[in-house]
């Protein structure tokens, strides 16, 4: 495929420049593709009963099912898919998904909750694919970081246009996620076309990082033999992780009105736009550790600082201390300082340490599957319990008890790579010179 200027300028680019670039591109689309998957969560459908759960509940875990459903398939065609199809396949996803959103619109209830499903099953596979264009150079936790900016920033903004849209324009909250979409389209288009344009990394970014590559089966099976026990314990602290911010962003709406604070669309995205701040900024300045392994070992003690923050906020609020968008903005921090460690330096370090050539979109399609699963446990059975939970106090008890265990494992994965790291000595990684 013959190179276009764009990428011809991009390649011979300053660091700056194209750093830019690469987080300007990736940031517009997966926060346009958010319009697409979020807003209907704006919406409590609570004049909607089936089967004696809210309809609401029935939405999320419609989407949910089909979102994680999503992220199986996606350890497959996410990690095998070729860099020269990746612009093409998130814009026919979620065109899919946009298509659902209207069958969703025009469908009597109850029965539109399965569009929902149909909704989440392409959305699953976008995050991977615009990552391809990201992982694998000298600057990945900074361009990654800027990309995981977009689901923090997006989730509130996308609800705040949501409830706008119900609110001030008396949009009926069936039509409500459709329309969010379509006012998205245009800007996804270009942001997509941007990300095309990104060429691949150099031989230096391949010396710095490793070769990524596509990953065959084989391949996914021998890597995974090979890191098996640390691999497992990271994927727990993951699906723990996925549980608690996927409770607070699923039901925001109702934790806000349980806190006393109901009357504001824009209080989603202001709250959300702090927790964004301060979450790049820690996990973007990973990219200055150069030695691998210091930045691999650096991040699972960040780990614990997010736990420690989650900690800190359950106790300030119980206690009285914090107001309601104190608590949000520092939970929201806490647990998203690892979550998006997650996606910008622990797999991104733990393939360039170990000289994996591969692909990160694995092990993040990996981690989400399961961390989805999770999920829809949790949901579940706060529906199927015999008492009534408020999401509220779900929230605080089930962050609470992950804390606690996510440190204690992170603590034991810091003791295990240390010694794995002195036992192989300085063979498995090629520093910078």
């Amino acid at each position: 495929m013959k190179e276009s200027w764009i990428s011809k300028r991009l390649a011979e680019a300053h660091p700056l420049v194209f750093s830019t670039y690469c987080i300007v591109a990736a940031f517009g689309t997966y926060f346009c593709m958010y319009a697409f998957r979020k807003p209907f969560t704006a919406a409590t459908y609570e004049n909607t009963i089936w089967l004696g759960l809210g309809f609401k509940t029935i939405l999320i875990v419609s989407q949910v099912t089909g979102y994680t459903l999503s992220k199986f398939v996606g350890i497959k065609i996410v990690s095998e898919m070729p860099a020269k199809y990746r612009a093409i396949a998130v814009l026919g996803l979620i065109g899919i998904a946009e298509i659902a959103l209207l069958m969703f619109a025009v469908t009597p209830a109850p029965w539109n909750f399965l569009w929902l499903f149909v909704n989440g099953l392409p959305l699953g596979m976008v995050f991977g694919l615009v990552m391809g264009f990201l992982e694998g150079r000298k600057f990945t936790e900074a361009l990654s970081a800027g990309l995981c900016a977009s689901f923090i920033l997006a989730s509130g903004f996308v609800k705040s246009v949501g409830r706008s849209l119900i609110d001030d324009y008396g949009t009926d909250q069936f039509w409500m996620p459709f329309l969010t979409g379509l006012i998205f389209v245009v800007p996804l288009v270009i942001c997509v076309g941007l990300l095309s344009q990104i060429p691949p990394p150099t031989k230096e970014d391949e010396l710095h990082r490793s070769t990524r590559k596509p990953m065959t089966h084989e391949d996914r099976r021998l890597f995974f033999r090979r890191h098996r026990f640390g691999l497992l314990c990271l994927l727990f602290i993951y699906v723990l992780l996925t549980i608690i911010r996927s409770i607070r962003d699923d039901f925001a709406v109702e934790i806000w009105q349980e806190m006393g604070v109901s009357d504001e669309p824009t209080v989603f995205a202001r709250s959300e736009f702090w927790v964004m701040l301060g979450v790049i900024v820690f996990n973007g300045l990973a990219f200055l550790i150069k030695d691998n392994r210091v930045a691999f070992l650096t991040t699972l003690s960040c780990l614990c600082v997010g736990f420690l923050i989650v900690l800190a906020s359950v106790f300030g609020y119980r206690s009285g201390t914090l107001a309601p968008m104190e608590f949000m903005i520092l939970i929201g921090l806490g647990m998203y300082i690892p979550y998006v460690a997650f996606h910008t330096t622990v797999f991104e370090r733990m393939l360039a340490v170990f000289r994996e050539t591969g692909t990160i979109g694995y092990l993040m399609y990996l981690a989400d599957a399961f961390g989805y699963l999770g999920y829809l446990g949790i949901i579940i059975f706060r529906n199927t319990a015999s008492i009534e939970i408020r999401y509220l106090e779900l929230l605080t008890w089930v962050s609470v008890v992950i804390a606690v265990i996510s440190t204690l494992f992170a603590c034991m994965l810091m003791i295990y790579y240390r010694r794995v790291f002195q036992q192989l000595g300085s063979n498995i990684v090629i520093e910078r010179k």
